[in-house]
């Protein structure tokens, strides 16, 4: 199973900030040991990619540094060099996991799953949509005519579901923490929203009836954002899942895709636990499984 990663291209963060950047580098490391993992880089996005899927007038002022600083605030990051080069790496990774999905089943990103990215502007950590930029893409070659979208990242994918509003070759479904960021949703074709506090048991049993939803659509390629922020630990994920009831939620995504035949790219995605360990081992299990059910 081949995984994208970008860790090299590192964001300088200053003393405090809420970002866990060496989560990603933590993951690789943690699946190095796998001989059944195979290792790129990610390539850096072609602007054409970008252009899918954003403004061609917000593309041009990140690619040449000369966002305002209201736009910097509301991303989240510094506003250096190094947020360029990670960003298109990011990007560029999903955009060639699709790629290598549809050819061998299943393969994954240790970053991406950058869902509060819109169409002219960025949120949340997220500068562009990687997974929007991927599924245009393929949609655009006529490698597939229809897409779906798994977010079960604890915040609600807002960005995704507004860049494919309307788009009736792409279904996106997010199941969120109800009060927790963006704090104003944006409307999915399926949106699941659970209540401070929701652990396993309630959490696993909404799914199946949402997954039938999703699969009635007959995709062609699912993207999962994979993020294992609902985990109890997470400091910013308001919700009580255990590491195996992430585990059972990855299974019943990837059961489907497997026995569907569909394939699937998997994104990081979010994770902000205490200790970061907790996150790593979680986002490990899911890219394990994964190579073990789908590959």
């Amino acid at each position: 199973m081949l995984l994208y990663y970008c860790d090299p291209y590192d964001i300088p963060l200053p003393t405090g900030h809420k970002f866990p950047m060496e989560k990603y580098r933590l993951l690789r490391e943690q699946l190095g040991g796998n001989s059944g993992f195979r290792f790129e880089i990610g390539p850096f996005a072609q602007t054409e990619d970008l252009l899918r899927v954003h403004e061609q007038a917000y593309v041009e002022r990140f690619l040449a540094a000369q966002l305002d600083a209201q736009e910097v605030r509301r991303i989240g990051f510094p506003n250096v060099p190094q947020l360029i080069t990670r960003t298109l790496s990011s990007v560029g990774a999903t955009v060639e996991a699709a790629q290598v999905a549809l050819r061998e089943g299943v393969a994954g990103v240790l970053a991406g799953g950058t869902h509060h990215a819109h169409r002219t502007f960025g949120s949340g950590f997220c500068v562009f949509n990687d997974i929007a930029a991927a599924a245009a893409r393929l949609l655009d070659e006529g490698k597939v005519e229809r897409v779906a979208v798994v977010d079960l990242d604890v915040h609600q994918g807002d960005g995704t579901a507004t860049i494919f509003a309307g788009d009736p070759r792409v279904f996106t479904f997010s199941a969120h923490g109800r009060h927790n960021f963006p704090f104003r949703k944006e409307q999915s074709n399926l949106d699941l929203a659970f209540e401070n506090g929701t652990e396993g048991e309630e959490y696993l049993a909404a799914l199946p009836a949402a997954l039938e939803q999703v699969f009635a659509t007959r995709p062609q390629i699912v993207f999962y954002q994979a993020g294992v922020d609902a985990l109890a630990t997470d400091k910013l994920g308001k919700l009580a899942l255990a590491p195996a009831d992430l585990l059972a939620r990855d299974h019943l995504v990837f059961h489907e895709c497997r026995r569907r035949g569909v394939p699937v790219a998997i994104t990081l995605g979010g994770g902000y636990s205490d200790p970061i360990t907790h996150t790593v081992a979680a986002a490990a299990q899911t890219y394990k499984l994964a190579r073990t059910m789908v590959a």
